[in-house]
């Protein structure tokens, strides 16, 4: 388990599609769960369908799959906001998925500041559609101090 760190980190990132987001976030996931982090994916849109036909062409080993599988891709965000609220007394670092649309995202970050458990090192990674942000992309990463893509987290270097 990481030594809990009390911060709060925020990335962002962009997609085409959500196999894009599947294929840029994978990866990241992937090693996230080896350090043992708390996962939890807030989607605008089901993608369980999408990341179980990603799974079966790649070459993780089985209980890799199961793993990340068991994130729970359905856009239920209730249920999963719910379950932000009673991670108060763990330990865990935690990695929130946010996907969707600008006004999602924002709405969802409103709903989920409110129950991140003090203490805990918290990264929040919104992942935003390209086409929708478009002309406007460098003044969403204007907001942020990271972007996530398939290499891992990298710094935005500003212009």
């Amino acid at each position: 388990m990481n030594q809990v760190k009390n911060t709060r980190e925020k990335i962002c990132a962009f997609y085409a599609s959500d196999y894009h987001f599947e294929m840029i976030s994978l990866p990241y996931i992937d090693k996230r769960i080896e350090e043992d982090d708390e996962i939890i994916i807030l989607t605008e849109n089901n993608l369980e369908e999408t990341m179980q036909t990603l799974l079966e062409r790649t070459n993780l080993q089985d209980n890799k799959k199961k793993q990340i599988l068991k994130l729970n891709w359905k856009n239920n965000d209730v249920q999963k906001i719910e379950s932000i609220k009673t991670r108060n007394n763990e330990k865990k670092d935690m990695i929130i998925f946010v996907k969707g649309k600008e006004n999602y995202i924002h709405k969802i970050n409103q709903d989920i500041e409110k129950y991140i458990p003090e203490g805990n090192h918290v990264k929040i990674i919104d992942c935003y559609a390209i086409e929708e942000v478009g002309e406007n992309l460098a003044e969403v990463m204007n907001q942020y101090h990271k972007i996530l893509r398939t290499t891992g987290e990298k710094e935005i270097e500003k212009l």
